[in-house]
């Protein structure tokens, strides 16, 4: 399936662990698979490689007593790469990324300088 992928680095699942004959990855030495929260049957190990849990979350917002700024935390597990996105409506909704996060364990800064050029602004995170 993957195997002798050099390039591979990363390997997204959106359900539980699947079934797979082994060396799925044979020759890859790079690729980290990341699942979701709620999902069944991980290990910290997927067919010889590291699996981790990707679970950024935003914080509320902060910057409390600085109304010109806008801005929340960002937590999860370490060396996740975290996009986060915005867009004025929810309606018909175009996401754009402000920034790329790669998260340490403990909770990283995001600012919105431009917030204030739009009448709602909603955010959202995805993987790179």
């Amino acid at each position: 399936m993957f195997a002798d992928c050099t390039n591979l680095s990363t390997v997204y699942f959106k359900g539980s662990v699947p079934r797979i004959h082994s060396n799925v990855f044979a020759g890859d030495d790079k690729p980290v698979v990341y699942y979701l929260p709620g999902t069944t049957g991980w290990a910290s190990v997927f067919d010889g490689r590291p699996a981790v849990l990707w679970n950024p979350q935003i914080q509320a917002p902060g910057f409390e007593g600085r109304p010109s700024q806008f801005g929340f935390a960002l937590t999860g597990n370490s060396n996740l790469v975290v996009v986060v996105e915005a867009s004025a409506s929810l309606d018909s909704p175009v996401w754009v990324p402000l920034a790329t996060n790669v998260l340490t364990g403990v909770p990283s800064a995001f600012s919105d300088s431009r917030w204030t050029n739009y009448p709602a602004r909603f955010y959202r995170l995805r993987s790179p």
